[in-house]
C-alpha cells in the first residue's frame, strides 16, 4: 500500500494532520541540537567498529527512532513494512487471527480488549491480561510486531498461549483457535420492555451510519415506541474520531461535542453538533451509555459528549484515560510518523488524558468471577510507561474512590449465575431503564 493511499484511509481511524516541515525550522533544530547529534554519532560509530558482532545500519537506525519515539508516550510510532498492513487491517477489519487490541507494556504483550465474538474472546482473554509465550516460546522482551504476527495465521490453525492475569496467582495456558475476524462495528438487539441495546464494538468507517440504521431497525421491532436505549461502548478501543463525532451527533441537537488542543495551530480544532446529522434521532428517549476500563479514546469522546450535555447517563466503570490525539504524518513513499499532537477535551472542558470518564453510576461486573482480585491491578493508560500527563493534575485519591465497597452491588458471580444474569451491568441498566420508562411510571400510578 503507498502511504498516499493509506493517508487517505488512515482519515477513518485517526485524525491525520499533514504537517510540512520547512527548511528554516528544520536548520533551526540542527543548530540547537548539534551536540546532541555528536554524541549519538560517537556511540553509532563506536557500536559499529566494537561491537562483538557486525551491526547492520538498518537495525542501528531503526533502534535510534523506536528509542526517540518510545521516550514520548505509549502511543507514538515509526510505520513502515508489517506497521503499515497493520494499520491497513485496521481499516478494513478482515484478517485472520485471535481478534485483540494489544499494546506492548513494561516488555509484555498487554490486551487492551478482545473484540466481541472474536475467537480470543470465547477462550475467556479479557482487558488487562499480558501474554508472555506464545507456543510456549518467551515473548517477553521481543517486539509488538512479532508477536501480532505469530498470533495470526490461517483460520483454522491454533496457538498456545501463556497468560499473567492481574490479581491471580499463577499463569495460566490457553490454547485459542485462529478464526476470520470480519469485525462488526455495531451490533443491537431489542430487549424486553421495548428497550434497545446498540453495541458499538469500535470506530471505524461508518458507524454514525451504522447506528442510526440499528436505530431504525430497533424501532420497526418493537411493540409500540422504545421506552430505552443502552449505548454500550465497553470494552471499545476507539478508531475514528469522526465517527465518534458522527454518533455523539445523532443524539445531540446543539453546542460543542469535542475539543482538540496541540502545540501547532493547526491542531485547535472543534467539533459541534448539527454538523453530520441533523436533530436527535431518539428524541425524549432515555439512554444509558456503558462504559469500563477498556473503554478508549473515541468510546470516551462519546461518553464524555452525551455526559456533559446531560443526554445520557454514562453507567459502568471509569474508562481507560486516553485523552490524545495521533496524526499520521508521512515521510517518504512507504513509511510514516505517528506522532501524538494534540489533548482532547469534553464540551465541559474536562480532559480524558489519565483520568478516564467516571460514570454517573459506578456498576461493577458482579458477574466476573475474577472481579475482587482484578479491581486491584486494573490497568489504564495513567499506568502506561511515558504516558502525557493530565494538565489538571487528578490526584490519585480521585481515581481510589471507584474502589470503595456500594451496598447495593454484593452479589457473587455465582449467586447471579443462579439468578440467570450473565452480564450484570446490563442487566442493571435495563432494569434502570424499565424502572422509569413512562409506561412503567403509568402502571405504578394506576
Amino acid at each position: 500500500m503507498t502511504i498516499a493511499a493509506l493517508l487517505r484511509s488512515a482519515a477513518l481511524v485517526t485524525a491525520v494532520a499533514l504537517i510540512p516541515a520547512t527548511t528554516a525550522s528544520m536548520a533551526q533544530v540542527e543548530g540547537r541540537a548539534g551536540p546532541e547529534f555528536a554524541k549519538v554519532m560517537a556511540v553509532y560509530q563506536r557500536i559499529k567498529a566494537s561491537y562483538v558482532d557486525q551491526v547492520d545500519d538498518d537495525k542501528l537506525m531503526r533502534g535510534m527512532i523506536d528509542g526517540m519515539l518510545t521516550s514520548l508516550d505509549p502511543h507514538s510510532g515509526y510505520l513502515d513494512g508489517s506497521d503499515l498492513q497493520r494499520l491497513e487491517t485496521m481499516i478494513d477489519g478482515n484478517y485472520s487471527g485471535l481478534g485483540l487490541s494489544v499494546v506492548m507494556e513494561d516488555g509484555a504483550v498487554k490486551i487492551i480488549s478482545p473484540f466481541r465474538g472474536s475467537p480470543a474472546d470465547k477462550a475467556g482473554l479479557k482487558a488487562g491480561d499480558f501474554i508472555t509465550h506464545l507456543d510456549g516460546k518467551l515473548i517477553v522482551g521481543g517486539s509488538l510486531d512479532e508477536a501480532v504476527a505469530q498470533m495470526r495465521g490461517p483460520e483454522g490453525t491454533s496457538i498456545g498461549l501463556t497468560v499473567f492475569r492481574p490479581g491471580r496467582d499463577e499463569p495460566f495456558d490457553v490454547t485459542v483457535t485462529r478464526g476470520v475476524i470480519e469485525l462488526e462495528p455495531v451490533t443491537w438487539e431489542l430487549e424486553s420492555g421495548n428497550i434497545g441495546h446498540i453495541m458499538i464494538n469500535e470506530f471505524s468507517r461508518d458507524v454514525g451510519s451504522d447506528v442510526f440504521a440499528a436505530w431504525e431497525d430497533l424501532q420497526s421491532q418493537a411493540s409500540g415506541r422504545l421506552n430505552g436505549l443502552v449505548l454500550d461502548l465497553r470494552s471499545n478501543p476507539g478508531g475514528s474520531l469522526d465517527e465518534a463525532v458522527a454518533l455523539s451527533d445523532l443524539f445531540l441537537t446543539e453546542g460543542r461535542i469535542v475539543s482538540q488542543r496541540g502545540r501547532a495551530r493547526g491542531e485547535n480544532i472543534y467539533y459541534d453538533a448539527e454538523t453530520v446529522f441533523r436533530g436527535d434521532i431518539a428524541q425524549d428517549v432515555p439512554i444509558i451509555v456503558l462504559i469500563d476500563e477498556g473503554s478508549a479514546s473515541a468510546s470516551e469522546i462519546v461518553a464524555g459528549a452525551l455526559k456533559d450535555h446531560r443526554r445520557a447517563i454514562v453507567m459502568g466503570q471509569r474508562s481507560f484515560g486516553k485523552g490524545s490525539v495521533q496524526s499520521l504524518l508521512p515521510l517518504g513513499r512507504d513509511a510514516a510518523l505517528k506522532l501524538t499532537t494534540a489533548r482532547y477535551y469534553t464540551p465541559s472542558g474536562h480532559s480524558v488524558q489519565e483520568g478516564g470518564i467516571k460514570p454517573d453510576i459506578a456498576v461493577p461486573q458482579l458477574s466476573d468471577p475474577d472481579l475482587a482480585k482484578k479491581s486491584r491491578f486494573t490497568v489504564r493508560e495513567s499506568d502506561l510507561r511515558g504516558h502525557l500527563v493530565n494538565e489538571a493534575g487528578l490526584a490519585d485519591e480521585a481515581m481510589e474512590r471507584d474502589q470503595r465497597d456500594d451496598p447495593r452491588f454484593q452479589l457473587t458471580a455465582e449467586e447471579l449465575e443462579e439468578q440467570g444474569i450473565e452480564d450484570f451491568q446490563l442487566h442493571y441498566a435495563l432494569e434502570t431503564l424499565r424502572r422509569t420508562s413512562p409506561n412503567t411510571v403509568a402502571r405504578r400510578a394506576n
